[in-house]
This record gives structure tokens, C-alpha cells and sequence, in this order.
């Protein structure tokens, strides 16, 4: 294994799978609370409301992390910061199995929501200096697909598990699992050779990025800003298949834990698989002569015209015997589709349109904005689910098409020297 690991070419895979498996491990750790929602509502005597706080906890720690991961990143390394993160969120999750109240509980939620992040804004870095722009896509949409694998995987592993153990021991063996992929990382992981970040980093200079913006020249771009506005429109659609759909199921469409573990994870299969394809149409756009740019908002386009779907959720329990989850869980496999060609594609977005020393910072930034949309939304969830759930579908139904526009409107290639230039002319 470690002649394998000299070879670069080689290496920069392994890089990749390692990545793929701990994003695996990221979301299985975040679905273990949503999948098991009501054992673990009943478990600490909490309703609804409860259980949304606990997500608002670990919602708004993510976003508050997102921008400082991107910083640390930029500043020590995707090794160390990603180390340090998959190391805490894996402990977070072995102290919410330890957990004994409701407030433990939600102290470990948040320390997960803190940790989590750290990956994320490592990936890009990581892919963006070992791979060049043919390959980074590619290699890239291959990392964040782990994360669609988890939540296909975790409805059926965590009921599985939660049919031999209880819920808390579920909770510490998905912790010691995140840990060995921890010493892992650690071992797998080396800053490219010279040879390989000449080939990068080069490349990013012809194409005019070589410069980057300071701190402050970031949020004077608009891309920074259509990302923002972006994210924050157009995550909570996704946050919610994370967090209510399996509950949803459960608590609005009858299903036991047992036959959520059948189905729950068909959604997250078709997004992660769908998300894959669609980015690699895109990929294919651009091999013909698009403009990358054009290529990406075009598949994203497209993409949200499932959007409405949503729509109709609350219609569907009406339908006879299963019926209604069969229409639930094609309807949701669509959204997820939609969802995950833009979260798979909004950061190859951020690539293309900032220079590369920037990108870690611009994906926190962004991401972290995205996770307060969801916060938002989500504190309003469980309110609207008992007394209001037509409204909350109809609001779901035409985020995305809010975000088409903003896309369209706000995102650019964004180069810092031209910035400079008009900054001089204003001066």
C-alpha cells in the first residue's frame, strides 16, 4: 500500500475514496437523529418542537463553522482541519449515545453541527490542487457523492442496527467507526508534489485566477453574493428531505421504522445517482464548446423544473392503501435529484468563477448561508406540518426557481485584478 501511495496519479484516488467514505460517515452521523426521530422523541419526552430546536442547534452551529472551516482550511490545510473535524463530529456522536437528557443530547447535536463543516470546505481544496480541470469535476462530484451514498445507506443500516441495539448504542458505534476513518485520513492524505501543484496552480494563472481577492474584495463581488442568495433559497428544499422526510413518513404515512428502512432510502439512491449523471451532462455540454459557466447553470435550469412537486406531497396521503408513499417516494426521488445536481454543482460554480487560493473560503462562506436558510426554514417546519402543511409545500415548490433566476442574474468568472483596476479608476 505505500508504494502505491508514492505514485501521485495513484494516490490522488486513494485521496478521493477516502474522502467519499468519511462524507459517508458525515451524513450517516447527521441521519442517525432524523431516522430515529420518534424513539428518540419519546426517549427524551420531547414533542415536535423539541425535536426542531435540537435540529436549529446543529443547523445554526453548521452555519456559524462553515465560514471558519473555510479560513482554517485556507490557513493550515485540508490534513490537519479535516482531521481535527471527522475526529470531533465522530466524538460528538459517541456523546450523543452517552447522553442522558434532552440538553446533553443538543450539546453533542451542536458540536456535530460544529465539526461537520470542516470537510466540505477541505474537499474542494484538496480536489482543486491535486487534480487539474479536466479531472476536477469529475473527482469532485465523486467526493460529494458520499454524501448521497450516506443518506441512501443510513435508512437501511440504522434500522437494521437499531433492531439489535438500542438507539444509543447505534449513536457510539457509528462514532468509533467515524474515528478509525479519522487515523485514516491522516495517513492517506500529503500535499501534492511540486510537479502536480505547478500543473494546478499554473493552470489556474492562465485562465486568469492566478491573483486572489483579500477578505474584504470577496464580498464586493456579485458571485459571492448570487451564491449567498442562492444557498440560503434553495438548501432548506434538501434539509428537509434530510430531516422530516424519514419522520414524515413514519408519523403522517404510517410506516413503522422497519418499512422506512425499505423505502426511506430510494430518494437519496436517485439523487445520488442523478446527481452523478446530470454533472457529467454538464461535463458533456462543456466538451462540446459551451462555455463551462453557461454549461453548469443551463444543467442546474433544467434541473429545478421538478420543483413543483413538492407541491402536491400533502395531497398524496389521500391516495388508497400504499399508494400514497409510493407517489411520496417518486415525487421525493425527483426533488433529490434536483437537489443534488445543484449542491453537487454549485461548488464546481465556485470554482470556475474565483481563484483557486479563494475557493475554500467561498464555499464556507456560501454553505454556511445556506444551512441559516435552512435554520430558518426549519424552525418554522413543525409548525406548519400540524396546522399549515399545504403553505409549507407550496413554499418548497418554487425555491428553486427562485434560485434559477438568481443564478442567472448573479453568477460570474470573477477575476481580482479587474477589480483592482476599477477600484483605481474609482479611486
Amino acid at each position: 500500500m505505500t508504494q502505491y501511495l508514492k505514485n501521485p496519479d495513484k494516490r490522488k484516488w486513494v485521496i478521493v475514496v477516502t474522502i467519499f467514505i468519511a462524507i459517508i460517515c458525515n451524513y450517516l452521523d447527521r441521519q442517525l437523529l432524523s431516522i430515529l426521530k420518534p424513539t428518540i422523541k419519546a426517549a427524551f419526552d420531547m414533542n415536535d418542537d423539541g425535536y426542531a430546536l435540537i435540529v436549529n442547534i446543529f443547523l445554526i452551529c453548521y452555519a456559524l463553522m462553515y465560514p471558519v472551516s473555510g479560513i482554517l482550511v485556507d490557513k493550515f490545510g485540508p490534513k490537519k482541519v479535516m482531521f481535527a473535524g471527522i475526529f470531533a463530529w465522530s466524538a460528538a456522536c459517541i456523546g450523543g449515545g452517552l447522553s442522558t437528557n434532552m440538553w446533553e443530547f443538543a450539546f453533542f447535536r451542536g458540536l456535530l453541527g460544529l465539526a461537520e463543516p470542516t470537510i466540505f470546505a477541505g474537499q474542494i481544496v484538496a480536489v482543486t490542487v491535486w487534480f487539474t480541470r479536466k479531472q476536477r469535476a469529475t473527482a469532485n462530484s465523486l467526493c460529494t457523492a458520499g454524501g448521497s451514498i450516506g443518506t441512501v445507506i443510513a435508512p437501511i443500516a440504522i434500522a437494521w442496527l437499531s433492531t439489535i441495539f438500542p438507539w444509543n448504542e447505534v449513536f457510539v458505534l457509528a462514532g468509533g467507526v467515524g474515528l478509525l476513518i479519522a487515523v485514516a485520513w491522516h495517513f492517506v492524505y500529503v500535499d501534492p508534489p511540486q510537479e502536480v501543484l505547478d500543473v494546478t496552480l499554473n493552470e489556474s494563472t492562465s485562465s486568469g485566477h492566478g491573483a486572489s481577492f483579500t477578505w474584504p474584495q470577496l464580498w464586493k463581488t456579485r458571485s459571492l453574493w448570487g451564491v449567498l442568495l442562492i444557498r440560503f433559497v434553495s438548501d432548506p428544499v434538501w434539509y428537509f428531505c434530510l430531516f422530516w422526510l424519514p419522520g414524515y413518513l413514519q408519523e403522517d404515512s404510517g410506516l413503522s421504522l422497519k418499512q422506512v428502512g425499505y423505502v426511506g432510502w430510494i430518494p437519496f439512491l436517485f439523487g445520488a445517482v442523478g446527481g452523478v449523471l446530470t454533472s457529467a451532462w454538464s461535463d458533456k455540454m462543456v466538451q462540446r464548446g459551451m462555455e463551462p459557466l453557461k454549461a453548469r447553470k443551463r444543467m442546474m435550469t433544467l434541473a429545478a423544473i421538478v420543483a413543483p412537486l413538492c407541491i402536491f406531497t400533502p395531497y398524496f396521503n389521500s391516495l388508497p392503501g400504499y399508494w400514497n408513499v409510493a407517489a411520496i417516494i417518486a415525487a421525493y426521488s425527483l426533488i433529490a435529484i434536483m437537489c443534488l445536481s445543484w449542491l453537487y454543482t454549485i461548488c464546481v460554480v465556485i470554482a470556475e468563477s474565483f481563484p483557486v487560493r479563494n475557493v475554500a473560503s467561498v464555499v464556507g462562506i456560501t454553505a454556511g448561508f445556506g444551512a441559516v436558510g435552512g435554520a430558518i426554514f426549519n424552525y418554522y417546519v413543525g409548525q406548519l406540518l400540524s396546522t399549515m402543511g399545504n403553505t409549507l409545500f407550496l413554499v418548497m415548490g418554487f425555491l428553486h426557481w427562485i434560485a434559477v433566476i438568481i443564478l442567472w442574474k448573479m453568477t460570474r468568472p470573477e477575476n481580482p485584478e479587474k477589480l483592482l483596476k476599477k477600484q483605481s479608476k474609482t479611486a
